[in-house]
């Protein structure tokens, strides 16, 4: 393969598993619509030696970036030798763009937050907003940089305290860890950042609070449809996979993705109604 200066520009996905990954189909959409010379295709090493291996093509010039989901999104991170402000305040990597020999990191999780908040929940005014964040994972990091810089103050809900603990001391000003569910009644916004359905008590929220599912398999989860029952506004996972899927775009192909409707083309893909 030739070096993508003025070639095919060939990115794509990387993940182990990552065959159910629908950033294909967005990219490739994005690809189609605005006329640009460029593939986008799912990469599945089956190891960190596989990872390394992709990360040599992207420095030969043979790729132009990837989007990174599990389990990379840490080597990602050091593999770069420039990283942006948002992949170091989490320590991880979910895109990495390739120029003359040099890896560029970057994280769009909290880009993706922030875009699904303001397509469906536009009201919600995130500056004072108190927020509380189911888990402590990798998820509930990336999302709480953008969120703090957006002027809110977080409370970590999570069954292993230590783990809250220590995600909220690497944060630092703006973070506590929640005792207990009482949390829940002084929140503006839930979010879950879990890869479970919460068991947590919905009933405790005011009426204009707002609940957030990362996950967007099914699309309205167990968990947002017992929102929805409370008449509370609700946020999907699909909204914030699109959100973050413009960052990577850009990063690869050089350019913002073009305007069109992503959400009814990854509905009719999923099979989902509108």
């Amino acid at each position: 393969m030739s070096r993508i200066t003025g070639a095919v520009k060939v990115g794509g996905v990387v993940g182990q598993p990552v065959s159910h990954s629908l950033s294909p189909v967005i990219h490739n959409a994005w690809l189609e619509a605005g006329g640009i010379d460029g593939a986008y295709v799912a990469f599945a090493p089956k190891d960190a030696d596989g990872f390394a291996a992709l990360v040599a093509a992207g420095r030969a010039g043979l790729i132009a970036g990837v989007n990174v989901t599990a389990p990379f999104k840490e080597q990602a991170f050091a593999s770069a030798d420039k990283v942006s402000k948002a992949a170091k305040l989490v320590s991880s990597a979910n895109i990495l763009a390739f120029h003359d020999g040099q890896v560029l990191a970057d994280s769009s999780d909290g880009v993706g937050v922030l875009y699904a908040l303001a397509e469906q929940a536009p009201a919600l005014s995130l500056n004072s907003a108190h927020v509380v964040m189911l888990g402590a994972g990798g998820a509930s990091r990336a999302a709480a940089g953008a969120l703090l810089q957006a002027g809110a103050r977080l409370s970590i809900l999570n069954r292993t305290r230590q783990r809250a603990a220590d995600l909220a001391a690497d944060l630092g000003a703006g973070v506590s860890v929640a005792e207990d569910e009482g949390v829940l009644e002084t929140a503006d916004l839930v979010i879950n950042a879990l890869s479970v359905p919460p068991q947590i008590d919905l009933s405790r929220l005011k009426i204009q609070a707002v609940v957030m599912d990362m996950t967007y398999r099914p699309l309205v989860t167990p968990f947002l449809q017992a929102a929805r029952d409370r008449g509370l506004t609700i946020v999907d996972g699909l909204a914030m996979l699109i959100g973050q899927a413009g960052a990577g775009f850009e990063a690869i192909y050089g350019q913002k993705p073009p305007v069109m409707d992503m959400r009814s083309v990854l509905m009719a893909h999923l099979g989902e109604a509108q």
